[in-house]
């Protein structure tokens, strides 16, 4: 593959990352505003992004779906939009946007293991001790999300919920990169919100058709329109189309930019505080990570 192929690869996915970091921060505001249902978030981001790719397709070259590969199509949009964002949107408004982008950083390590089921990468000591310190580093932070005044900084559930966060989002780029390799960006991902639509609104319609539309404030709504314009519509563009350039493996171990972002952002705000229970917690997962990365076997599959 040319340099500059992969250089396409890296700054797509370097760039959906960082989006990814800012949508932690907005998430967890627009949670604490208790204006929109999580379910009714995620079906106005399936709704927004579904229409941006399909007035996308229209300029493009039509392309045809192979008939076997319209429930694989299905498969993916429930691992990786539906199930993905939902436990985001349900279990950051039960942790802190820090405890959010710390956990996030285990994608990695669920690619790993993905690696090892579904191309037969094997897992060496290197992998299983890291692997043990990053489950260190989560166990410890479950144990301590507390805040000086004593309150409870993030719930077990929502810890749960992001991991299954984590979980998903590594199973869709691990098991699936084949076949989004196979058709354009565009026409893999307008199918797949247009399924992702569907399987929400079960969920979400009655919340849609009773909520007061007139009640969410101005601030909420311009950081509903950036979850849907760019953390949904850009983003997941640009990760399908860095995964034709570059391994799954290295797509996931840019999880480390949306840490550093919601960081920053969190604090700089006031929605969160740094202590040093976090940064260790921090450091143990990434570290953990770090090791897994450099085994043989990792480095030869990236």
């Amino acid at each position: 593959m040319k340099a500059s192929d992969q250089l396409k690869g890296h700054l797509s996915v370097a760039a959906a990352y960082t989006i990814f970091g800012l949508n932690v921060v907005l998430c967890k505001d627009i949670a604490n505003s208790e204006a929109v249902d999580p379910f009714v978030l995620f079906t106005f981001r399936a709704i927004g992004a579904s229409a941006l790719f399909w007035i996308f397709s229209l300029f493009m070259p039509a392309e045809k779906i192979e008939k076997g590969d319209m429930w694989r199509i299905a498969l993916a949009s429930f691992l990786g939009l539906f199930l993905t964002q939902v436990s985001f949107l349900f279990g950051i408004t039960m942790v802190t946007p820090i405890d959010s982008s710390i956990l996030g950083t285990l994608g990695p390590i669920f690619t790993m293991f993905f690696a090892y089921f579904f191309v037969g990468e094997p897992i060496t000591s290197k992998k299983a001790g890291g692997v043990a310190i990053a489950l260190a580093g989560v166990i410890f932070l479950i144990f301590n999300t507390v805040h000086s005044d004593g309150t409870s900084a993030s719930s077990w559930m929502g810890v749960a919920l992001l991991l299954v966060n984590s979980l998903t989002f590594s199973m869709y780029l691990g098991i699936f990169r084949p076949l989004i390799s196979k058709y354009s960006v565009v026409t893999f991902m307008k199918w797949a919100f247009l399924f992702s639509l569907l399987l929400s609104l079960p969920f979400s319609l009655k919340g849609m058709l009773t909520m007061d539309y007139a009640a969410i404030p101005l601030a909420v709504r311009w950081e509903i329109g950036y979850l849907i314009v760019f953390a949904t519509f850009i983003a997941y563009y640009l990760i399908p189309y860095g995964q034709k350039f570059i391994r799954p493996t290295l797509v996931s171990m840019y999880n480390y930019l949306s840490p550093i972002i919601a960081t920053i952002v969190s604090i700089w705000a006031g929605l969160d505080q740094l202590s040093w229970q976090k940064l260790l917690a921090a450091a143990a997962i990434v570290g953990g990570v770090v090791l897994v990365s450099k085994s043989r076997s990792a480095q030869t599959s990236a």
